[in-house]
């Protein structure tokens, strides 16, 4: 069992797939880095190699060519893709690459001039093409079959479900426009036909992802719902899984999701992954974000009063360009009234392509991280006092993986790799990954919990 708080980085996925290839069958290696709507598209790739006849390699010595999904999103996470890159090279020497940092060609090519291919990304055919022409593909429809919910990277008892592509906001301090356009909502009938195969094989939790979820379908011409997320939202919560919503943006509509969130009978779980990223309205000004958190602060009381479990994940920025000690202690003080229960916490970077980049005043690196250790300090001690209010408590937790020391599981309040974990140390022989299990909160830490089984 491993505890939290982890790396804040769940962003690194490897295919670990037992696959044993057949004589003969062209194997493709993957490692996927950058956000959960990366790993879905690694997903997507793999899917359709497979489809073709690739069997998946889970290293480097079995696979005739390895694809690199890259993250382009900030500075680190670029020299972070160009050493994966370097390593793939390294231990295999057929790299393709992929991804947002795809969308600087010269810049991989000027570091690793010996990639066999670069596509930008959810370019799928253009990878397809790349595989093809490295290692070109030899079906057999007799023996090679497709699994039920497609090539996963991630357990078998959850998947992200990507809803939407794109981004139609302007943020400074961004560049996801530019590397995957503006907003495209999936089809809903797609979406919730992925959605029921993947509950068929054995899904327990769906994960909604896209980079604004709440603006779902707000690119439609002529649809009739004002806002689709929350028709989709209330059919996906028919499935039978738990259905978890991420980045929504507190637009006024997501107070219609709140009753649903708060009837145990359906599976929307009681949690919104919201990036607030600020506090001060100057700050989010100069970040082109909405600059209400005052109104943001009522939105979250009415969330509370008509749902009282709901979970409100964010993230936030510290050191954005201009930001004073004054501003700061706004952002902290919204903190406490605020207290939200999960919280993650960057520094701010330059990203190459960003229009924050020219703007003035840009806070030492010095500041930005005592900044940061003050912020985190208080968000720590705001997650310690909620968790300890919970024990106690009985609770159906999700059972993640079970080894000798015990069994690691996650609330409804815990997004995997993110958030906490609720861990069981007796009794837990029994259960196995994505067991749903009745158990009542025995400890508390400042992320994670303990608990026994209920009989």
């Amino acid at each position: 069992m491993s505890q939290n708080p982890p790396a804040l980085r769940p962003d690194l996925a490897r295919a670990a797939i037992p696959d044993t290839a057949r004589p003969g069958q062209p194997r493709i290696g993957m490692v996927s880095l950058g956000c959960p709507k990366a790993l879905v598209d690694s997903e997507r790739i793999l899917t359709r190699l497979r489809a073709e006849g690739y069997a998946i390699s889970p290293d480097y010595a079995g696979a005739d060519a390895v694809i690199v999904n890259t993250c382009g999103f900030l500075d680190s996470a670029k020299l972070e893709s160009l050493d994966a890159i370097g390593e793939a090279l390294r231990e295999n020497g057929r790299v393709i690459v992929t991804g947002c940092l795809g969308a600087e060609p010269e810049y991989i090519t000027g570091a690793h001039p010996t990639v066999l291919a670069v596509t930008g990304p959810h370019q799928y055919e253009q990878v397809l093409d790349a595989v093809h022409a490295a290692v070109p593909p030899a079906p057999d429809p007799f023996i090679d079959l497709l699994p039920a919910r497609g090539v996963s990277l991630t357990p078998r008892h959850y998947s992200y479900l990507k809803i939407a592509e794109g981004c139609d906001h302007k943020c400074k301090f961004c560049i996801i426009p530019d590397m995957r356009g503006r907003l495209q909502s999936r089809p809903a009938k797609a979406v919730l036909r992925e959605a029921e195969k993947l509950v068929e094989a054995g899904v327990r939790e769906l994960l909604v992802i896209s980079q604004d979820t709440s603006a779902y379908g707000t690119d439609w011409k002529g649809r009739e719902a004002k806002f689709p997320i929350l028709d989709l939202s209330r059919d996906l919560s028919t499935l039978g899984a738990w259905v978890r919503l991420h980045y929504v943006y507190p637009y006024p509509h997501v107070r219609d999701l709140i009753p649903l969130m708060a009837d145990p009978t359906n599976g929307l779980l009681p949690y919104l992954d919201i990036p607030f990223q600020h506090a001060h309205p100057d700050v989010l000004k100069r970040m082109a974000r909405p600059a209400a958190a005052s109104r943001t602060l009522d939105e979250i009381a009415a969330w509370r009063r008509d749902c009282p479990d709901i979970t409100l994940r964010s993230t936030f920025i510290v050191g954005y360009p201009g930001e004073t000690e004054a501003e700061f202690q706004t952002l902290l003080d919204w903190l406490d009234e605020a207290q939200l229960d999960r919280v993650g916490c960057f520094q701010y970077e330059n990203v190459a392509g960003a229009r924050s980049n020219a703007l003035p005043d840009h806070v030492p690196e010095a500041v930005k991280q005592d900044r940061w250790d003050r912020f985190m300090q208080k968000a720590q001690a705001i997650s310690e006092a909620k968790l300890a209010a919970k024990v106690g408590r009985t609770l159906t937790v999700l059972v993640d993986t079970v080894d000798q020391e015990g069994a690691t599981c996650r609330t409804m309040s815990d997004a995997p790799e993110i958030d906490g974990n609720l861990f069981i140390d007796e009794g837990f022989e029994g259960l196995s990954p994505g067991d749903f299990v009745t158990v009542e909160v025995e400890e508390a830490s400042e992320y994670d919990l303990w608990g026994r089984i209920r009989a």
